[in-house]
Order: structure tokens, then C-alpha cells, then sequence
């Protein structure tokens, strides 16, 4: 991470949030993955806000970023799941129909941690590895 500078501060904030669909289905795969990936990513564009690493899960989502001091995590997670909910049901209708039955996207909760205490590249590193880990754990269940 980078030391960002404001007009009054300097600040160098990193968060890792988690966050899942509701009821946890796996939906975040295919052309969905790919449309939330796309989607985030401009988000945190639109809003000055530095992705560092971003994974999809295909039943949660894990991001890292930087953003400027004055912006609660809370914030973040909210106005990523707001836009991210709004643009999938729009492009992908089935899902919203077959699976949330006119409630939200999003399950209320999220896990926040700040970057700091763990260094930025085991963040990314743990963030990249992701799929590998879900892959060989699907394959370990499976032989089971």
C-alpha cells in the first residue's frame, strides 16, 4: 500500500472485507464472477478507492482495499453490495427469481479487518490463493 495524502492528513487505510450472498448460494461463478469482478472494480474507481485484490468465491467475495481516511469499511462494503446487488439482478434476472424471491443480494453480514497487522502481501497472497484452497478442498470432499 501506498501512503495516500489528503488536503489535511496523510493515511495509508487497507481493509480486508468479506462478504456472501444470502443463504450462501453459490452463485458468484461463470459470467456472474466475471460481472462482479467488472463491477467492483469500477465502484472502487467511480469512489477513489485503491483495489489492491480481489477474489470471488463461488459463495463469498473477498476484497482488499485502500481508501481514504475519512471512509468507514462499513461504507465500503455498503456501497459495493448496493451497486453490485442492483447491477447483477438487472443483468442476470433468473437469479433474483429462482433464488432470493424479491429479497436483497447480500447477506447482512461482513468481516472487516484492517490491513496492519498482517503484512499487505500475506493479504494478497491469502486473497489470491483462494480458489486454489476451495478447489483442493472440493477434491478432498468429493474422494471422501
Amino acid at each position: 500500500m501506498k501512503i495516500l495524502s489528503s488536503s489535511h492528513a496523510k493515511h495509508c487505510l487497507g481493509y480486508h472485507i468479506i462478504f456472501c450472498p444470502k443463504y450462501r448460494h453459490q452463485i458468484l461463478e461463470g459470467a456472474v464472477e466475471v460481472e462482479l469482478k467488472r463491477i467492483l472494480g469500477e465502484t472502487c474507481k467511480t469512489y477513489g478507492w485503491i483495489l489492491h485484490a480481489l477474489e470471488i468465491m463461488p459463495d463469498h467475495v473477498h476484497v482488499f482495499v485502500q481508501a481514504d481516511h475519512t471512509t468507514a469499511p462499513v461504507e465500503i462494503a455498503k456501497t459495493m453490495k448496493s451497486i453490485s446487488a442492483v447491477h447483477i439482478f438487472n443483468t442476470f434476472k433468473d437469479i433474483k427469481k429462482r433464488r432470493f424471491w424479491g429479497s436483497g443480494m447480500w447477506s447482512d453480514g461482513t468481516f472487516y479487518s484492517s490491513v496492519g497487522g498482517v503484512s499487505e502481501e500475506a493479504v494478497k497472497r491469502y486473497i489470491e490463493t483462494q480458489k486454489q484452497r476451495g478447489d483442493l478442498l472440493a477434491r478432498k470432499e468429493s474422494v471422501n
